[in-house]
């Protein structure tokens, strides 16, 4: 498994349109075998900075597969009007250091 980091910078009056888009997008991520799953996390100290997560069966899987897949141009239409955006956009393998959170006496 891999997971893909997407950073974006977007500006509040685009808000909506980029949150749209990427809800558009889904179909095409939900529709292929390589996409585990999927998230937009929106920065509550800086409102104009977002994070796409995507976990990926594989780095394979994204680059050869997913992008391969007869549904990628869409995807990818959906979302390029955003790309200018993008402050970082990389592909993070875990590392062994993992754990649940839990409350104290519980």
């Amino acid at each position: 498994m891999i997971i893909e980091y997407i950073r974006y910078t977007i500006p509040a009056e685009q808000e909506q349109a980029f949150l749209s888009a990427y809800r558009a997008a889904a179909t095409e991520l939900r529709g292929s075998a390589h996409c585990l799953d999927y998230e937009i996390s929106r920065c509550t100290e800086e409102p104009t900075s977002f994070v796409v997560r995507i976990r990926w069966d594989s780095l394979e899987g994204h680059l050869q597969g997913f992008r391969k897949e007869a549904s990628f141009p869409s995807f990818f239409a959906k979302v390029k009007p955003f790309f200018e955006n993008i402050q970082e956009m990389r592909h993070y393998a875990l590392t062994d250091v993992a754990g649940a959170g839990g409350r104290p006496g519980g």
